[in-house]
């Protein structure tokens, strides 16, 4: 095991995060209210809808042709107004796929090559993808933009890899939380944020340049700040400095520091014992989301035929999802142990699907929505806290990897299969199979995950240093 981070070190990279990831998620969520006028500029531009005008042969002619067929397929009819909400839905799903493809692949490489080459190399991709955005006067620019951005979107998974390096067992929880406090903070400003600049216009080949543009700026600035402030967290290459300098004690005296120095060595070198398979964690991340990420996709559908809730209005929703989750992260999260967490976030997740399959006024929407925001502070970063406890120090930023990559997988299937649902058998079926699989989700947390050994050692060391104190 890798010496203690000094706490002035801990701090400062944590700082370096905290502000890096801030910048990325606020610039990533730039777009995500844009989708729907964004995708319409295109199908305008290349897709017309006049029967008479003669078929076009573009890119996104084809997609929505296919979309189309899809559509044909269901029992109930589905309006033309959701054409771009289905759209944007299957670019949000190939996005998601391709993460769990690169997710992995970038976790190995910080492991070989240090957390701080590869999120630079990360963030390298993901100044192509915005600029690519920038310059898409096509839906074929703009869909390789999304494609480069998919297989480079790596420092979320990194930032957790670090987060997890230069903390120990007693405080990792807590570190861990901070990146999920990031994405709830970026998820309430961002859109709102993204959409009033995309009503500045700069380009008239291009509406949304100056969002694309502002979002540019974030990204190359924190590449510039990471590039000067990030250090190398990685412990098999931080360590070689101080192993060397025991080596050469060593040789010189047999001094009590060097033998202390041999015996961590033979811990590093010592196997992982694990609480929990590796399995078991990336299966519960995967089902978890293939239900959460349907239902997430569906709620505008549902909000609608209800209640008629314009745009306007499923963003007061949507924001009052984040600003609920951005106080519980802050203040209840990271001091949760991280399968308790998981616990409380997934029994949330079952309520609200209950609630969804049979609400009928705004209040119970809101509730419903509470709920929400209590699963979306706490079951993500509750797992990878766990999958960190059991993971190694080389082998961290590839478990983490594989985690997130089930968990994209899920994600990316998920609003497909939901919402297919939802179309042939209608809002109570759906909802009410959502609960069935959280509730089957919720026996996997609850009966087959358990504290990890090196979670509850920490805990318990803790509670003795508090005794000796007193």
């Amino acid at each position: 095991m890798a010496p203690p981070v000094a706490a002035a070190t801990r701090k400062r990279v944590l700082k370096v995060i905290f502000v890096s990831l801030l910048l990325d998620l606020i610039s990533f969520t730039f777009i995500l209210p844009l989708f729907p006028k964004l995708l319409e500029f295109y199908r305008n531009v290349e897709a017309t809808a006049d029967a008479s005008a003669p078929p076009s042969k573009t890119l996104l002619s084809s997609v929505l042709g296919y979309l189309n067929a899809y559509k044909a397929a269901f029992a109930r009819p589905i309006e033309s107004r959701y054409d771009i909400v289905l759209l944007g839905g299957a670019l949000g799903s190939l996005f998601s796929l391709l993460q769990a493809i690169a997710s992995p692949v970038i976790g190995h490489l910080s492991d070989r090559y240090g957390r701080r080459t590869a999120l630079l190399a990360s963030m390298a991709g993901n100044i192509l993808s915005v600029l690519l955005w920038v310059v898409a006067v096509d839906f074929r620019t703009f869909l390789a933009s999304r494609i480069v951005g998919g297989l480079s979107e790596g420092n979320v998974q990194l930032a957790t890899a670090i987060a997890t390096d230069i903390s120990d067992e007693s405080s990792r929880g807590a570190t861990i939380a901070l990146i999920g406090a990031c994405f709830s903070i970026a998820f309430t400003f961002g859109p709102a944020l993204g959409a009033w600049l995309s009503t500045i216009s700069t380009v008239s080949a291009n509406p949304f340049a100056t969002a694309a543009g502002v979002s540019l700026f974030l990204i190359v600035t924190e590449t510039i700040y990471l590039y000067f402030n990030l250090p190398e967290t990685l412990p098999s290459m931080t360590d070689k400095t101080g192993a060397a300098t025991a080596a050469t004690a060593a040789t010189e005296k047999k001094s009590p520091e060097a033998s202390a120095s041999a015996s961590a060595s033979a811990s590093a070198s010592a196997p992982v014992q694990r609480t929990n398979s590796h399995f078991l964690l990336n299966l519960v991340h995967l089902t978890f989301l293939l239900f959460f990420s349907g239902m997430e996709f569906s709620l505008p559908f549902m909000t609608y035929d209800l209640f008629e809730y314009t745009s306007a209005k499923n963003g007061r929703l949507l924001g009052f999802v984040g600003l609920v989750a951005s106080i519980l992260q802050g203040g209840v999260t990271r001091r949760l142990p991280p399968l308790l967490s998981v616990r409380i976030g997934v029994a949330a997740c079952l309520v609200a699907f209950v609630l969804l399959a049979r609400l009928s006024t705004v209040p119970a929407l809101y509730l419903a929505a509470a709920c929400l925001a209590t699963t979306s502070a706490t079951v993500v970063t509750g797992l990878n806290a766990l999958s960190s406890f059991e993971a190694g120090e080389g082998e961290r930023g590839g478990k983490l990897g594989i985690l997130r990559s089930w968990g994209q997988l899920g994600r990316g299937l998920g609003p497909v299969l939901f919402t297919s649902v939802y179309w042939w058998a209608g809002r109570d079926v759906a909802y009410s199979m959502g609960a069935a699989g959280i509730a089957a989700v919720g026996m996997l947390v609850f009966w087959g995950l358990k504290t990890p050994s090196a979670s509850a050692s920490a805990k318990t060391k803790g509670v003795k240093d508090v005794k000796k104190k007193l």
